[in-house]
């Protein structure tokens, strides 16, 4: 199963946290984006941002599976692109809310495509669901937020992020794809 290199200094974590308020402060209109000049060892498949609201309401979930080993740059690219997460189109994150958001930062192992999509462990691994043009991914995290068996993720993915029948994750047409993250934020770096 995919591990992801760990990111174990803490003073990276929270300089890749910085970087990511930094680019959104920018994106939002404010100061001029930060450098920085920490590297990160290793090769990474990839980084989601996500904003968390007041009462861990979402506000924008966007990241890139493209493997990097220049962790810094995909964090803040990444962070762009959640600011303008299209769910959020209609109310994006403005300047003034921004202050009050917490982000976080997952960083992902590689995708790895199972034959045996039913044996992943929810909270543990994260998934992408393809077949054709059609595609959806959910973070660990969220079948463990809500609770859910192995075949209830899929079949969420299935139907709420593919556009696919629930069970189309069985069809041997339809590739599952497993990672895992590290996962750190503003309110909890450690």
């Amino acid at each position: 199963m995919p591990s992801v290199p760990r990111i174990d200094s803490l003073e990276q974590r929270r300089e890749l946290l910085r970087v990511a308020r930094a680019n959104a402060t920018r994106a939002s209109g404010g100061a001029d984006e930060v450098t920085s000049k920490i590297r990160v060892p290793g090769v990474f498949g990839g980084a989601f941002v996500t904003f968390w609201g007041k009462g861990k309401k979402l506000r924008g979930c966007v990241g890139s599976f493209g493997r990097t080993s220049d962790i810094v740059e995909t964090i803040r690219e990444v962070t762009t692109m959640s600011m303008t997460d299209s769910r959020f189109a209609a109310d994006p994150i403005s300047a003034t809310e921004l202050p009050e958001l917490d982000i976080e930062v997952s960083i992902l192992s590689d995708l790895e495509l199972t034959d045996d999509p039913a044996s992943l462990t929810p909270g543990v691994h994260g998934i992408v669901v393809r077949r054709g043009s059609r595609s959806g991914c959910f973070l660990p995290k969220v079948a463990a937020e809500r609770g859910w068996s192995a075949e209830q993720f899929l079949s969420a993915c299935c139907t709420m992020k593919a556009g696919l029948p629930a069970d189309a994750w069985r069809d041997s047409g339809v590739e599952v794809l497993l990672f895992t993250a590290q996962v750190f934020s503003e309110s909890s770096p450690a």
